[in-house]
């Protein structure tokens, strides 16, 4: 039926159920049938008209009787109240000689017991029907509390899933059944979904904290089942979502720790009404230092970025942004290289700029092992290009983004974010700029980082590729990590290590294997030949470390913010910063990869490659004594 002839066929029922409850109220008060029912026509009257204008005032006819609530009932108990008032006032002013005086009271108790329990009737029939008819996924929910009975509500009006049980580990709920469905305890998790045949769990505790998810999703791990989410709580007050907008567990939920908590008063100082340049403003880490850097206000945003897409692409996303906000933030997009002092020099000078946030580098290992002259100029000769500008030109506040790569590094990379951070120890000396500098592990989610990859290599099949069994990472979120970056500076006294207190290592191996079950696939293993995801082990990339360190030696100190810590490092010393550029740019202009390591030890006293030159010219550089690399001639195909 529609919905217009759905309400003529209650507005037919009520029309008859009403009069045919006074009439049962007052057989009842009598104790016979019989008792002149014709001497209160006017009241069989005035019932029906007086009960269905007041169910249509409170919009009883407007609701859906498949999802019929207490509140329904109650608008019904409260409409037919005004009915039985209507009918005593009636029956004193029409002088009903042998009314009595109870009937009103008899007629509200049947009358609401036949108009609600009709619909009632109606809305078991409708779900008993839509469940029959719903051939949706059947799903298990966990968490059986408001959340997750809402859910399991909204599931049943569609037909894209079946509540088929809850699980809850609040032993009071344990055993019993909420709109029909069993609840039961997580250690019988794994029977419920081999007699459902599940495949999809729906994770429903949207208030639980980062620790309690983890519990959770640790218990779940070990099942070969999808799991998703139901949005966060404050998501779904505000209005961002919904419960029906399942999410796919993230790697955060995952962590082994609560998210760290920024500290306003550090964000604002260095960037509130400040003039504030990001060099790498289209990377990971720089677009979402933009991102949040719109949100603090600065009085203009510098952006510099070598590539004109990436910075096209986050110029008008931070427009979006600041359109959305009614914010008036200046934006100035600039195209250029770190690598180009005079460039540096000119914008710092033209535009006053007060806070510098360098994360323009070269950051993945086997590129830059690959690379290795212009990794060295990129990460090196560009910091010192742009912390040398913002020394000479009095910037207030520089912050290097560094990696806990640079902690005795054992590859390029590391070894030129290591420099990086000698380069800007060295300037903090007797420099009224305060210089800093932020180290953290593997990024979430980052351009090249582990996990895009295993979700990626998951949807297609597999494999999965590890590097080695023991392999461990410290993660953190893009945006813990870009707020770490901005609450530096703010702390910084010159010269500073600041990194981030981030709780144990993940184990690689661990964090696939948990990704391939929570997206409903097993492992494909010796124990599990049935599997559908294999796990391979490729071998350490060139330059690759089993485990990474956050700090050298155990100098550390806290800080203003509980969770960042400062660590106290040796500096290269008087002299040597200037005898280390002169010797490195004699290497790189030569294209000498074995000079440039043996620069590196040199001055570099934690450095330790352990793998050969990988740099692909090098490589196939003509042999010793052959043309020289002005005369080579392209090869003929």
């Amino acid at each position: 039926m529609n919905r217009s002839l759905k309400r003529l066929v209650a507005v037919t029922a009520d029309a008859v159920m009403v009069p045919f409850a006074l009439y049962a109220a007052l057989a009842l008060r009598y104790g016979e049938w019989d008792f002149g029912v014709l001497r209160f026509w006017m009241l069989f009257l005035a019932a029906p008209t007086v009960t269905i204008a007041v169910l249509q005032q409170q919009g009883i006819y407007r609701a859906v009787v498949r999802y019929m609530s207490t509140e329904t009932l109650i608008g019904i108990a409260r409409s037919v109240g005004v009915a039985a008032i209507a009918i005593w006032v009636l029956a004193y002013l029409l002088q009903l000689g042998g009314f009595p005086r109870s009937a009103p009271v008899i007629f509200w108790f049947i009358a609401v017991a036949w108009v609600g329990g009709v619909r009632m009737l109606m809305r078991m029939y409708g779900s008993r029907e839509a469940r029959l008819l719903n051939t949706g996924e059947p799903v298990v929910i966990y968490g059986a509390g408001e959340a997750g009975v809402e859910l399991a509500t909204v599931l049943r009006g569609g037909t894209d899933y079946v509540p088929y049980a809850f699980i809850d580990d609040q032993p009071e709920v344990q055993g019993s059944s909420i709109h029909g469905i069993r609840v039961y305890r997580p250690d019988e998790l794994e029977a419920v979904l081999a007699r459902g045949n599940v495949e999809q769990i729906l994770l429903a505790i949207p208030s639980a904290d980062r620790t309690e998810r983890r519990r959770v999703l640790e218990v779940l791990s070990y099942l070969a089942v999808r799991v998703r989410s139901v949005p966060h709580l404050s998501q779904i007050v505000s209005g961002e979502a919904s419960l029906a907008d399942f999410r796919d567990i993230s790697v955060e939920d995952l962590l082994s720790r609560e998210p760290v908590p920024p500290d306003r008063p550090l964000l604002n100082e260095c960037n509130a009404d400040k003039v504030v340049m990001v060099t790498g403003a289209g990377g990971t880490i720089g677009g979402e230092l933009c991102r949040q850097i719109v949100e603090l206000r600065p009085a203009r945003l510098i952006m510099l970025e070598l590539s004109e897409y990436a910075l096209y692409a986050i110029e008008k996303e931070l427009e979006s942004l600041l359109a959305y906000d009614g914010s008036k933030v200046q934006l100035t997009p600039i195209i250029g290289s770190v690598q180009d002092p005079t460039l540096l020099q000119r914008v710092i000078a033209t535009f006053g700029v007060q806070t510098i946030y360098h994360a323009a580098a070269y950051k993945h290992v086997s590129r830059v092992e690959e690379n290795v002259i212009q990794g060295v100029r990129n990460n090196v000769f560009g910091t010192y290009s742009i912390a040398r500008a913002a020394r000479e030109l009095d910037v207030e506040t520089f912050v290097l983004v560094s990696t806990d790569k640079a902690v005795r590094p054992s590859n390029i990379m590391g070894a030129t974010k290591r420099c990086a951070e000698l380069i800007v120890q060295d300037l903090a000396q007797e420099s009224r700029t305060r210089f800093c500098m932020v180290r953290f592990g593997n990024v979430l989610g980052s351009s090249g980082s582990v996990v895009p990859l295993f979700s990626t290599q998951i949807r297609n099949g597999g494999p999965v590729t590890v590097t080695h069994p023991d392999v461990t990472r410290y993660f953190m979120t893009i945006s813990e990590a870009s707020q770490l970056v901005l609450q530096a500076g703010s702390m910084a006294r010159g010269g500073d290590v600041f990194v981030l207190d981030m709780g144990e290592p993940v184990r690689i191996l661990d964090l696939a294997r948990a990704m391939i079950h929570l997206m409903g696939h097993e492992v494909r293993d010796d124990d599990h030949p049935g599997g559908e995801i294999e796990i391979s082990f490729i071998g350490l990339a060139p330059g690759e470390k089993l485990t990474e360190e956050l700090v050298i030696g155990r100098n550390v100190s806290g800080t203003a913010h509980a969770k960042i810590l400062r660590a106290s490092e040796r500096r290269l010393g008087s002299g040597n910063l200037e005898r280390l550029m002169r010797e490195l740019g004699k290497v790189c202009d030569e294209y000498d990869c074995e000079g440039v390591r043996h620069t590196f030890a040199k001055y570099l006293e934690e450095v330790a490659f352990k793998d050969d030159i990988a740099d692909l010219l090098w490589k196939s550089r003509p042999p010793e004594g052959s043309a020289t690399i002005t005369r080579l001639e392209p090869r003929k195909p």
